[in-house]
């Protein structure tokens, strides 16, 4: 139980491929930010939604990639958090032929803060995110420059 009071935020992404073109350009960046100690990888799968509008598990070494980077380094990354319903739930705005990743962090990064934070009674009880388009049609709006 210790090492889970030690833990940093877990959060989730659920990243739509259109056409199911996995390349794996993005994953080496996902790789870099474990290497750092930035995140740590609980969960990554990725399904496939069919014509029909159902939902197929892929495996990760059924992805082929561009051939630039290897996806088997991600083999194996499951905590069994990630059930059926919530997959479901993650391919639910697929179009067909769509393939998305779904993908469990803990941010190792907050976790110094967060575990002081709770030792001391804190609590965490709200938390979001603001799409980066989102944030910069705010700022167009408001005529405000990027920080």
């Amino acid at each position: 139980m210790t090492e889970l009071n030690e833990m940093g935020p877990i959060d989730y992404l659920v990243i739509a491929f259109p056409g199911g073109k996995v390349t794996g350009e993005g994953f080496a960046h996902l790789v870099d930010l474990v290497d750092r100690g930035i995140i740590r990888i609980l969960d990554l799968a990725f399904e496939i939604k069919q014509a029909d509008g159902s939902l197929v598990k892929v495996l990760i070494g059924d992805l082929d990639g561009d051939g630039e980077f290897d996806l088997a380094v991600f083999e194996g990354a499951s905590s069994g958090l990630l059930g059926t319903e919530d997959l479901d739930e993650a391919g639910a705005d697929l179009e067909p032929g769509d393939c998305a990743a779904i993908l469990i962090y803990e941010n190792v990064w907050a976790a110094p803060l967060a575990t002081t934070l709770r030792r001391n009674g804190a609590r965490l009880v709200a938390g979001g995110r603001i799409p980066v388009q989102e944030f910069l049609r705010v700022l167009d709006e408001l005529d405000t420059p990027v920080p």
